[in-house]
């Protein structure tokens, strides 16, 4: 039985022959420069450990986007492990407040009062700035699940679209004479590492705007939960544009749902592009990336990741030990042949229940099953088939390997020794790949 492969470069097009609507956007999801750390009751590993030299982070500022109804609960463990080793950064949200004796800045502050007023959007603003944090209710806490736009329940998500153009200016404020500025959510890994020698391969005088590709309508933009990486001289292209015309930009903000895709707007009319930078910048954790198809061209296996998304605190703190270890054993890169060795490959043993391990239907094949046994027995017979998932009568198998996420009903298995063939397949990497 052969399996479909994706295509490369199959996505964006694909979107476009459903009409311009919709995206992939299907997951979007928060600051003055401080070195304090905190000490939660949970410290991680090495939390307290020296800090690697790594000068290249001099020449940025990191913003870590948040909001009221998540920073404390996502913002301790940044201060922790993905921020306490960087020299330069800010936290900017909706609320302005301390979070373990670090400042976090209201970035809507310069909205203007009228567009607070005339927006639906910043109803759980006004009350929280009025009555602080008690004016949170149970629905404002509503954590949503991500579709096609996003968390349209969650008012915390869709007041989040507001940040985004208020921000750029913001940053440089904060530091105007950084040569690149970092964009990240609570919810977002760097491997600090990786982006610096990544960066390095660019001219930093030059304006640049690396994200991860997406497409609303006709505007490319950089997924802002993946992480965005902007050259100062874009930076101050975008302000430039913006400052012309705030109103129309305040406007544009309103009409659309996404403030990542109003950013890649803004600077598409800077004269700034996009660098499509997938595999480096992810959508989601390691394990529920493929880390072994082709897309865009490209195969993930050899290149150096820098960012993943869809995070919870817990799953940070991980990515920061393998990341601690990693590097503190002499090692220069983390590619994503190492991040599924370490970080996903012991887990694809057996069996598991109320869990889905399916890859996008591209890299899968599906049939009628009566039974998770029958359903491993079929990838059994085919040598190409290396993991299955069984949901009510039907049987998908892939010829790729992924860990998966909870999933109410589906029943998910592996066949180990096939992954490691797939491993071995896939070779050692000479060097690191690059988006370039």
């Amino acid at each position: 039985m052969t399996f479909p492969r994706r295509p490369p470069g199959r996505r964006l097009p694909w979107i476009c022959l459903l009409g311009l609507l919709l995206t992939l956007y299907v997951f979007f999801g928060r600051t003055t420069t401080t070195s304090t750390t905190s000490r939660p009751d949970h410290v991680p590993h090495n939390a307290t450990a020296p800090c690697p030299a790594l000068p290249g982070m001099d020449n940025m500022l990191v913003i870590l986007k948040t909001g009221v109804t998540e920073a404390r609960e996502k913002v301790p463990t940044h201060l922790q492990t993905t921020l306490r080793c960087v020299p330069h950064y800010a936290i900017f949200s909706d609320y302005a407040e301390e979070i373990n004796n670090v400042q976090v800045h209201d970035i809507l502050r310069t909205v203007p009062d009228p567009v607070k007023w005339m927006n639906p959007e910043f109803n759980v603003y006004q009350r929280v700035r009025q009555a602080g944090r008690t004016a949170l209710t149970t629905a404002d806490l509503n954590e949503d699940v991500n579709g096609v736009f996003g968390k349209p329940n969650n008012p915390g998500w869709k007041l989040d679209k507001w940040k985004f153009l208020p921000m750029i200016e913001e940053a440089l404020k904060v530091r105007d004479d950084a040569k690149w500025y970092v964009f990240m959510e609570a919810d977002t890994y760097f491997v600090w590492r990786n982006l610096v020698a990544w960066l390095e391969q660019f001219d930093s005088s030059r304006p640049y705007y690396l994200g991860n590709q997406m497409q609303i309508l006709d505007v490319l933009f950089a997924h802002g939960g993946s992480g965005i990486v902007l050259s100062r001289p874009a930076m101050e292209a975008a302000v430039r544009t913006r400052r012309s015309d705030v109103a129309r930009w305040d406007a544009i903000t309103r009409d659309n749902w996404a403030g990542d895709c109003v950013l890649g707007q803004l600077l598409a009319e800077s004269g700034v592009g996009l660098l499509w930078s997938w595999p480096a910048l992810q959508i989601g954790p390691p394990g529920e990336m493929d880390a072994f198809s082709p897309d865009y061209y490209k195969t993930p296996w050899c290149y150096a990741p820098v960012t993943f998304h869809h995070l919870r605190p817990r799953e940070v703190e991980d990515l920061w030990r393998l990341d601690r270890e990693w590097f503190g054993a002499g090692n220069e890169l983390l590619l994503w042949r190492d991040v599924f060795l370490r970080a996903v490959r012991s887990q694809l043993m057996g069996v598991r229940y109320d869990w889905d391990n399916r890859v996008a239907p591209q890299n899968s094949i599906s049939s009628r099953s009566r039974s998770s046994v029958e359903c491993r027995r079929k990838c059994m017979s085919d040598p190409d088939c290396v993991q299955y998932a069984q949901e009510s009568d039907t049987c998908w198998l892939s010829a790729t390997a992924k860990l998966g996420t909870a999933a109410t009903g589906v029943i998910s298995g592996w066949i180990p020794e096939r992954i490691d063939e797939l491993v071995q397949d896939m070779g050692e990497c000479s060097q690191a790949q690059w988006v370039v």
